[in-house]
């Protein structure tokens, strides 16, 4: 598969198989993805792949929390900004209905929302996650830095046949995350990532992007 087809058909799959995927996949993954880009190649980002009985005990301390009502812990960093403005809000919009309308799932059905969005912490079946942690301490552009990673780590991942999903839900019961993972107290859970193949028997919805002219401006 060569770089756009990964690109192509790259997508946040939300129900995998329980088709285990083989370590020697992931390494070959990892192992080319450092050679993506960071600021004075500093490679913030601290990784761990987490399956078996590990990941197995991480859901199951997660679903308790969210079974009895724990809406998580405090966060440690904005998802998203306080008031989301156009066109940012219509596209959130968009995915929400892309989302749980192809489930048939109404806008006002609250409850049945929660439950498929509670999939999240069960990888979505998956039965192998990434988390992603940075040092407390790395400004922003870092972060970036982990964006271009994780990117890197997805597209390799297509040339393995396999599919991801990152989920920044993961840092809302990040308590639960480090409680399984024992991180040092200096590293913050950015995101997980599920991993594995992708369930062929349901739909995979894309979700339309915006249109070239929106987003690039060309000059000269």
């Amino acid at each position: 598969m060569d770089v756009y087809g990964a690109v192509r058909t790259r997508q946040s799959i939300r129900k995998f198989t329980d088709r285990p995927v083989a370590r020697k996949h992931l390494q070959r993954v990892l192992a080319a993805a450092a050679n993506a880009p960071s600021g004075s190649n500093l490679q913030p980002w601290h990784v761990y792949v987490v399956s078996g009985e590990p990941l197995a005990e991480l859901k199951r301390r997660v679903a308790e929390r969210v079974a009895a009502g724990d809406p998580g812990d405090d966060r440690e960093f904005a998802i998203y900004p306080p008031e989301l403005r156009s066109p940012y809000l219509e596209r959130m919009a968009a995915l929400g209905e892309g989302r749980y309308g192809s489930l048939g799932i109404a806008r006002d059905d609250v409850a049945t929302r929660a439950r498929v969005r509670a999939e999240n912490w069960n990888c979505f079946g998956a039965g192998t996650a990434l988390f992603c942690y940075l040092d407390r301490d790395m400004p922003a552009p870092r972060w970036s830095d982990a964006g271009m990673y994780l990117q890197t780590v997805m597209l390799l991942l297509r040339a393995e046949g396999l599919h991801s999903c990152t989920q920044e839900a993961w840092a809302e019961y990040h308590r639960s995350v480090a409680e399984v993972i024992a991180p040092p107290p200096e590293r913050m859970l950015f995101c997980g990532m599920s991993i594995g193949f992708a369930d062929p028997t349901v739909v995979h919805p894309r979700i339309r992007r915006a249109p070239l002219s929106e987003t690039v401006a060309f000059l000269g």
